[in-house]
């Protein structure tokens, strides 16, 4: 073990070299101990399991051949004990076989022979750490979904949101081009970062743009960037979004929002890598994961022409649909509790809980904001608490129509049977009760706007028209409280 070894420049993990040659122990630990590593040592298994007792390491160095407890017995204990520590066993000349049935049967990590290659064995240290910490963040993952029903800042144990959540860890640690769909307030822009942070490229940028937020002028500046003089008022050169997010992932929201002019310079880029600021000569190498997100159906815009068939299916590559909350129902109260601490933060106050009474109305409201909307309902009634528990009186039931369905006046009227019926109520206005109506019906003939306007005897150009309509007003409801995330 001659070779010399670069210092490191941060620690990189914690090593347990077992070897009975004090010898052997000795010149590993001081080969490694300036890299980086918080090295412990132990003459034989027995004193291993001890030193395990009370530390914790990331990756152990075993020889195979020692007394009392050699290596072979130091792994199988570990396994019958349920300790997943990667582990690289050191095996003298002639003894190969027996260091790979180790690797077979006890999942070793890997074997190296004596005399040992430091680069070999650093080489090896540092995969074997990274590829322990993987597994103890998909154990702690797995804790956090079981226990709360979350991942990151997705809330949900419903069987739709725990389909979600397996869907992200499918697609996540790929570099596949992903389209979220799901009405506002959804949560799409927090699925599109969990997205990012537990694929390969989390310690990249991640850079977020609304499309529909973009007047049509600017929306490929922001995307390309520009050059000086590119046009008037362009005095410096300007990086787009596509080079900000380099080696990262950029989201592209409300895409079907985005002109088909500037879906042609999308298409090219996603299909050459390379991207050319506007007034530029030159083409810029780009390495981005696409993650794109629409409240509206791709098929329902490429019906209307809105949409590119080519981008449709270099975008739609892996899709992910977010219920709305109102078919959720059983995450409502879960989410509204996990919103009080954060709130509680945030606002300097001290709300302890919900009524159960509050609880209840949340359940049987509609929601038409989504989470958006409950979390702007929550943040309003944790200022007016302060305090205790949050009660009917700190969330405005009457003004937001927060009553059990149970509780409907006598003054209604059922019309239509099982999925197909609605209730009509005294005082309600003919907008609500036609947004109603269009609701139940696109979710009848699932979301096909071309059946719905025909059941509604009306075309489907009219039926985009009052869609349109409606998701302005439920946009601009829920936007009447303090902005969150999407």
């Amino acid at each position: 073990m001659t070779e010399p070894l670069n210092p490191a420049s941060s620690p990189l993990g914690r090593v347990l070299i077992v070897d009975d040659e004090e010898e052997v122990r000795s010149d590993l630990a001081r080969a490694l101990a300036p890299q980086g590593f918080h090295i412990e040592t132990a003459g034989d298994g027995e004193q291993a399991l001890q030193k395990l007792e009370s530390w914790s390491p990331d990756v152990i160095i075993t020889d195979l051949v020692m007394p009392r407890l050699d290596g072979f017995e130091l792994m199988r204990t570990l396994r019958r004990r349920g300790d997943a520590i990667p582990a690289i066993v050191l095996t003298g000349f002639g003894s190969v076989e027996k260091a790979l049935s180790v690797i077979r049967d006890l999942d070793a990590y890997w074997f190296l022979e004596k005399p040992v290659k430091l680069t070999a064995l650093y080489s090896l240290l540092k995969r074997a750490i990274q590829h322990n910490r993987l597994l103890r963040e998909t154990a702690a993952l797995k804790r956090d979904l079981a226990l709360r029903g979350a991942l990151g800042r997705l809330t949900g144990r419903s069987e739709s949101m725990q389909k979600v959540f397996s869907l992200i860890h499918q697609a996540a640690p790929s570099s596949v081009s992903i389209l979220l769909i799901g009405e506002s307030g959804t949560g799409k822009e927090l699925a599109a970062r969990e997205i990012h942070n537990l694929s390969l490229r989390s310690d990249r940028p991640f850079v977020a743009v609304n499309c529909a937020a973009l007047p049509e002028t600017l929306i490929e500046s922001e995307l390309f960037g520009y050059e000086k003089g590119a046009f008037t008022g362009a005095s410096e050169r300007r990086p787009g979004c596509f080079e900000q997010a380099h080696g990262g992932t950029l989201f592209l929201d409300e895409i079907l929002e985005m002109p088909i002019t500037t879906q042609s310079r999308l298409l090219r880029a996603l299909e050459e890598r390379t991207i050319r600021r506007l007034g530029g000569q030159t083409e810029i190498p780009i390495d981005i994961r696409l993650i794109a997100a629409s409240n509206r159906r791709p098929e329902d815009a490429l019906h209307d022409n809105t949409l590119r068939e080519d981008l449709y299916y270099r975008l739609n590559v892996f899709q992910l649909e977010l219920p709305p909350l109102r078919e959720r129902g059983e995450d409502i109260g879960l989410l509204a509790e996990s919103m009080v601490p954060m709130l509680n933060e945030k606002h300097g106050v001290k709300v302890t809980g919900i009524s159960p009474a509050v609880l209840d109305c949340f359940r049987a409201y509609s929601w038409p904001g989504n989470v958006r909307e409950l979390r702007n309902v929550m943040e309003r009634a944790v200022i007016l608490a302060g305090s205790g528990s949050i009660g009917p009186q700190h969330v405005q039931i009457e003004e937001k129509g927060l009553a059990p369905v149970s509780a409907a006046p006598v003054n209604s009227r059922p019309i239509g049977n099982g999925d197909k019926s609605i209730t009509l109520q005294a005082g309600v206005s003919l907008s609500e009760v036609e947004t109603a109506f269009i609701d139940l019906t696109l979710k009848h003939v699932n979301q096909n706007r071309k059946n719905a306007a025909a059941l509604l005897g009306i075309s489907l150009r009219t039926l985009q028209n009052r869609i349109n309509e409606m998701r302005r007003s439920r946009d601009a409801a829920t936007v009447q409280s303090s902005p969150s995330s999407s």
